[in-house]
């Protein structure tokens, strides 16, 4: 394509919308529907979440903007607290009330970008459950399709293809895809290829996998979105006109935005536009959609295995295991997969993994809570995770307060706690009365009694709680009042 020269002193920003709603099931049990993998710290190479480095690496971008973020509503503290830890004060955090494909997800984010800027943006659209090794090269990338983008075009981001990969969309080129040449028109979008085909396109360069990244400014996404699919567009402005600002987060018209088509960007816009372009992306991009991907991009001994957390393997071949709490062994194995939380072990053959998500659908069926739940569950206030119940007439948790934080002024009508401060410093509310529990001390809750748990001081708090009761259910909750606005 013809050379196109931008000048970052006088262009429009660019504004990163992540799109974080994934359930990310075919990473059970680490990834589960309450805290899925995008909010977990899945890149060896630093302790950040993979929703937090989809931002961090842009770092140094220009006319790099605060980002727009989309989440499924039950995720929001995460997400909220996530952009805090990385000193990140988002645009926007857009809650969607039903998961409706990145179609829709693209159009909110157009809509609210053009309702919060006096200029039309730039969007990076981005998923927030990649991986990228080269920052560097993704900013270059982008660079590039920036200058066909202010033109009004579409851009995807293509990866060049190593192996003939049959879970991957390909995107077929005008052009040929060179390290001169790293921008052609697109000709057509081909949906997950068998493997002949597969095999076939990847000895062309015309072809490369479709990453899932786009670039173009609001207003041509929102025309093109309007031309092709206008139900959604018409829809998304009903969803969003009287959106309700709660506390960080947008929350939209749920009867509207339900109404919307299940579908993908790709489908609803990308395969049918004539203003598709795309842009070679060379950056270490890796898709983490199941643990045989894990294993091919973690590090690995000698025999091809891959170990993380406390385990130890032997007389084993090609074989992965991530422990998360227990010692894990492995023994005579081989392209198997072994991954341990507190609450549920997985174990299979490397190349099945794919399967996973039939297997937690089936698990949900049958009334399993771990196919859903962690045992770690997340609050606004911190987070409390399960360390032993006995036929639901005593159970033991532990609770992790953040600084500043606190639990809503509350009671129960069938469980009395006791907590035990194992670090930092307490202030308790029971009935109006208040005292303060330091490390090692403990305080009694009657069933029935108003409470409230505080950390005021700059230090994390750690608290063991004892329940006992007739009913321990987290239902069993009665709130009066609430710093996190939750009835």
């Amino acid at each position: 394509m013809e050379s196109i020269k931008v000048n970052f002193n006088t262009a429009t920003n660019i504004i990163p919308v992540i799109l974080s709603g994934g359930k990310g099931t075919r990473l059970w049990p680490l990834s589960r529907e309450s805290y899925p993998k995008q909010y977990l710290k899945l890149n060896e190479k630093n302790n950040f979440s993979l929703l937090q480095n989809t931002y961090l690496r842009l770092k140094g971008l220009k006319n790099l903007d605060q980002p727009i973020i989309i989440c499924n509503e039950e995720h929001r503290f995460i997400v909220a607290e996530q952009m805090r830890e990385i000193k990140i004060d988002p645009k926007s955090i857009i809650l969607e009330p039903v998961s409706k494909n990145t179609a829709p997800a693209v159009a909110l984010a157009a809509l609210k970008s053009q309702k919060i800027t006096s200029d039309d943006p730039i969007l990076l659209i981005l998923s927030a459950d990649h991986i990228i090794e080269d920052s560097n090269n993704l900013k270059d990338a982008v660079s590039i399709a920036y200058k066909y983008a202010e033109q009004g075009r579409l851009i995807t981001f293509g990866i060049s293809p190593t192996y003939p990969e049959t879970g991957y969309g390909y995107i077929e080129s005008y052009e040929e895809i060179s390290n001169l040449n790293k921008t052609s028109n697109i000709k057509k979008f081909i949906e997950k290829p068998h493997k002949e085909l597969a095999e076939k396109l990847i000895k062309s360069k015309l072809y490369l996998w479709n990453s899932g990244i786009f670039l173009f400014k609001s207003s041509t996404i929102i025309e093109e979105i309007n031309l092709y699919c206008p139900s959604i567009i018409n829809l998304c402005k009903e969803a969003i006109k009287n959106e309700i600002n709660d506390l960080d987060f947008q929350r939209i018209n749920k009867d509207k935005f339900q109404e919307c088509p299940n579908i993908s960007i790709d489908s609803a816009i990308m395969e049918k536009t004539n203003l598709g372009t795309v842009t070679q992306l060379n950056a270490g991009w890796t898709d983490i959609g199941n643990w045989k991907t894990m294993w091919e991009r973690s590090k690995k001994d000698k025999y091809g295995n891959s170990l993380n957390g406390r385990a130890l393997i032997k007389n084993s071949n090609n074989c992965y295991l991530k422990s998360e709490s227990r010692l894990t062994v492995g023994l005579g194995i081989n392209n198997i997969a072994v991954v341990e939380t507190k609450d549920a072990v997985l174990v299979s053959d490397i190349n099945s993994v794919q399967n996973l998500k039939d297997l937690v659908i089936e698990l949900d069926k049958n009334n399993y809570s771990e196919g859903k739940n962690n045992n770690k569950i997340y609050r606004p206030w911190g987070n409390f995770s399960t360390i032993e119940e006995e036929n639901n007439k005593w159970k033991v948790k532990k609770l992790e307060i953040k600084s500043g934080a606190r639990i809503s002024l509350q009671l129960h009508n069938h469980r009395s706690e006791h907590w035990v401060v194992v670090s930092g410093v307490a202030t308790v509310e029971i009935e109006g009365n208040i005292s303060v529990i330091k490390e090692n001390e403990s305080i009694y809750v009657p069933k029935k009694c108003k409470h409230r748990l505080s950390n005021l001081s700059k230090s994390p708090l750690v608290i063991v709680e004892i329940q006992s009761g007739s009913y321990l259910g987290e239902d069993d909750i009665i709130r009066f009042d609430d710093m996190y606005g939750r009835n």
